[in-house]
C-alpha cells in the first residue's frame, strides 16, 4: 500500500530555494497537494473518523484539520491518499455503507505551513545545508543569534524567517564579536524585525527590564540562578559583587534575604536599580556602582555600620484577616527579628576574571580594613562566608578542572580551601571552554590576616 502524500511533505534541501535577488519570495514554498476526501453528511463525519476500518485511511498531518467543509455544508473527510486504487476493498466497502462520495481536494501548503528549520534548509545552497543555523537564544521579545562567517551573506533571510515563525518575537539580532571588554557587552546587528532593544524578561518570579546593548544576560544561566537561590535562607545577608540587573539579587531578596547588590556598569546599575522598585523589593536591596574588589573589601564594614532589615514577616491570609476583624482572639504575629550585620553568601558571577578579585578578602577583616570595629565576635571559624565564583576552564575531565580552579583560587586567596569545598559543572561555552562555579568557606586566616598591600 501506497504511504500517502507523507512523502510530498516536504521542501527540497540545499537547493537556495525562494531566493531571488537576494529577497526572500514566499510563494516559492506554496505546495498544493490533492487527496481523496469522503463527502458525507455533517452528521456522519464522527462516524467515519472513530471507525477502526477508517483509522489507517486518515489524513494525519500535523496543523491540518481532518474535516473540511463542502460547497453545499457536507463534510469532507479527508484521507491521506490522492489515488483511490491506495485504498482497501474493506475501505471502499465502509465507505458506500455510509453513503460516502469519494471527491478530490486540494491541500495547500505554503510558507505559514512549513517550519523556521524547514525554511533555512531549503533557502541556503547545498555546501551550507548540513550545518544550518538551527537555535537562537530568546531575551524578551528578541531572539539573539551567533552566526558563523559562512552564514553572514544569508544573514537578513534568516533573520526574516525567524521572526516570521516566532509570534512572540518582534526584534532579530546578531552578534558581532566576543564579549571581551570591560562590562561584558557584545556589539550587536539588527536583521529583521524592530529596532527595539529595551526588553523585559521573566525568570524566577520577577521580571528584569534592561537594554540588551548595554547590559550582560544570558537567559542560558537561568537554572543557575536558580540553583543558588536555593542555597539562601530568608534570614541570610548576600553580597552580589558583580550583580547586573539582578538576577540573583532580586529573586534572592523575593526570598526574605537581604542583598547588597553591585556592578560596575553605569547601565547595569541603572536597570538594577528600576528592577529592585519594579520588583517591590527597595527595602531588602541596596544597590552600589562600583569596582568589584572596592565592594568586598567594603561590604562587611557597610553591613555592620547600617545593618540591613529583618526578614520580612508574612503578610497574614484573607482568612486571618477575616477572623481578626470578627474578634477571634489568636496569638499576635511575633516581633520581627534583629536586623541583619554578618554576611552570609558572596556571588561573584564574572566567569572570565572573577578568581582575579578574590585577592580582595585578604585582610577584608583585619583592623586594617575596619578600623575600630570589632568583627571577630560575628565572624568565627565556622560563620565565615560562603563565596560562590564563577570561572572558566579550559580543562574538560572533572578532575584536571576541579584541579585547575582550585591551584587559581588558592594563589588569590593566598591560601587553601580548606572546608565545605565544592565545583559545580555550570555549562560549556565553547568546544574547549567550560564554566563552573566554585564555592568554598573563606578561610578566617584569610579574612583576618594581611592584605596584599601589606606584605608587599
Amino acid at each position: 500500500m501506497s504511504e500517502g502524500i507523507s512523502k510530498h511533505l516536504s521542501l527540497p534541501k540545499g537547493r537556495g530555494l525562494g531566493l531571488k535577488d537576494g529577497k526572500l519570495d514566499k510563494n516559492a514554498f506554496r505546495k498544493v497537494i490533492p487527496v481523496l476526501a469522503a463527502k458525507v453528511a455533517p452528521e456522519k463525519a464522527g462516524v467515519l473518523l472513530k471507525s477502526p476500518v477508517m483509522k489507517r485511511s486518515l489524513l494525519d498531518v500535523p496543523k491540518v484539520k481532518s474535516v473540511a467543509r463542502g460547497p453545499n455544508q457536507e463534510r469532507l473527510v479527508l484521507l491521506k491518499y490522492s489515488d483511490q486504487a491506495d485504498l482497501t476493498l474493506e475501505v471502499l466497502d465502509f465507505l458506500a455503507s455510509q453513503s460516502a462520495e469519494l471527491v478530490s481536494h486540494d491541500i495547500v501548503f505554503d510558507y505559514d505551513y512549513w517550519s523556521a528549520d524547514e525554511i533555512i534548509h531549503a533557502i541556503l545552497p547545498e555546501d551550507l545545508e548540513a550545518g544550518a543555523p538551527s537555535g537562537f537564544a530568546n531575551v524578551g521579545h528578541i531572539a539573539h543569534l551567533n552566526l558563523r562567517p559562512e552564514y553572514l551573506p544569508y544573514k537578513h533571510i534568516i533573520g526574516q524567517v525567524i521572526l516570521d515563525k516566532n509570534p512572540m518575537c518582534r526584534t532579530v539580532v546578531n552578534k558581532l564579536d566576543n564579549i571581551d571588554n570591560q562590562f561584558r557587552v557584545f556589539r550587536m546587528e539588527l536583521l529583521a524585525g524592530e529596532p527595539d532593544f529595551v526588553v523585559t524578561q521573566s525568570e524566577n518570579g520577577c521580571k528584569f527590564t534592561f537594554d540588551f546593548r548595554e547590559v550582560y544576560w544570558n537567559s542560558r544561566l537561568h537554572t543557575e540562578h536558580e540553583r543558588l537561590i536555593e542555597k539562601f535562607r530568608p534570614e541570610d545577608v548576600i553580597a552580589d559583587v558583580f550583580a547586573g540587573v539582578g538576577p540573583f539579587a532580586i529573586p534572592a531578596a523575593k526570598k526574605g534575604c537581604a542583598v547588597l547588590a553591585n556592578d560596575l556598569n553605569p547601565s547595569s546599575y541603572k536597570y538594577l536599580t528600576m528592577n529592585i522598585s519594579e520588583n517591590k523589593v527597595d527595602s531588602l536591596v541596596r544597590a552600589f556602582c562600583e569596582d568589584g574588589r572596592a565592594f568586598i573589601r567594603n561590604a562587611f564594614n557597610r553591613v555592620y555600620d547600617d545593618p540591613l532589615p529583618p526578614v520580612p514577616q508574612r503578610k497574614a491570609r484573607k482568612s486571618e484577616l477575616k477572623e481578626r476583624r470578627a474578634g477571634d482572639r489568636r496569638p499576635s504575629p511575633p516581633p520581627p527579628g534583629p536586623r541583619r550585620k554578618r554576611i552570609n553568601h558572596f556571588v561573584m558571577n564574572l566567569p572570565d576574571t572573577a578568581i582575579l578579585f578574590l585577592d580582595a578578602f585578604r585582610g577584608v577583616l583585619s583592623p586594617e580594613n575596619v578600623g575600630k570595629r570589632d568583627l571577630s565576635g560575628l565572624y568565627d571559624k565556622a560563620s565565615m562566608p560562603m563565596v560562590h565564583c564563577h570561572c572558566f576552564t579550559r580543562e574538560l575531565e572533572p578532575a584536571k578542572a576541579e584541579e585547575d580552579i582550585r591551584q587559581r583560587v588558592e594563589e588569590k586567596v593566598g591560601h587553601a580551601l580548606e572546608d565545605e569545598v565544592s565545583f559545580h559543572w555550570v555549562r560549556s561555552v565553547a568546544p574547549q571552554k567550560e564554566m563552573y562555579c566554585v564555592s568554598f568557606r573563606l578561610p578566617h586566616a584569610v579574612a583576618f590576616g594581611t592584605s596584599p598591600s601589606q606584605s608587599e
